[in-house]
């Protein structure tokens, strides 16, 4: 009896942690999943893996450690947003503005990274790992990048 308790308790306790670790707004990530545009949102956190959000509009918003593995956002607007320590192994990150966009910490494994603009974006600590970047001012080494703004 009490094996089968303690069983019962080790299975149940993680659901008692999985919505505190949730930080997005729920309607926030309801109006970008169904409108494709979410200015100023809070998506914290939230579960965006393999999202289809091109053309998505998402000026200013939170995304602090959202996981968007295998997202697709082309020609997505993020000029101003927060993605500090997001996951974006796998992403499609092509003709994106991520203008002033703090990038700090984001894991760019295997990401396909192009045309995307990053003026002014902060960028330290970014995970690279085999991702593939083209006509984008995101370096490795050190080198300061002259990086031209979008007109």
């Amino acid at each position: 009896m009490k094996l089968q308790l303690l069983a019962a308790m080790a299975l149940a306790t993680p659901l008692f942690f999985i919505n505190s670790v949730r930080a997005e707004n729920p309607q926030d990530l309801e109006k970008l999943l169904s409108t494709g545009e979410c200015i100023q949102c809070n998506l914290s956190g939230a579960n965006l893996s393999g999202a289809h959000l091109i053309g998505a509009d998402l000026r200013g918003s939170k995304l602090q450690g959202a996981n968007l593995v295998g997202a697709n956002l082309e020609g997505a607007d993020l000029t101003g947003a927060n993605l500090e320590g997001a996951n974006l192994t796998s992403a499609y990150v092509t003709n994106v503005n991520l203008k002033q966009t703090n990038l700090n910490g984001v894991n760019f494994t295997r990401a396909t990274i192009h045309d995307s603009n990053v003026y002014k974006a902060s960028m330290n600590d970014l995970n690279l790992t085999d991702a593939e970047i083209f006509n984008t001012g995101i370096g490795v080494g050190g080198e300061d990048a002259d990086v031209p703004d979008w007109d």
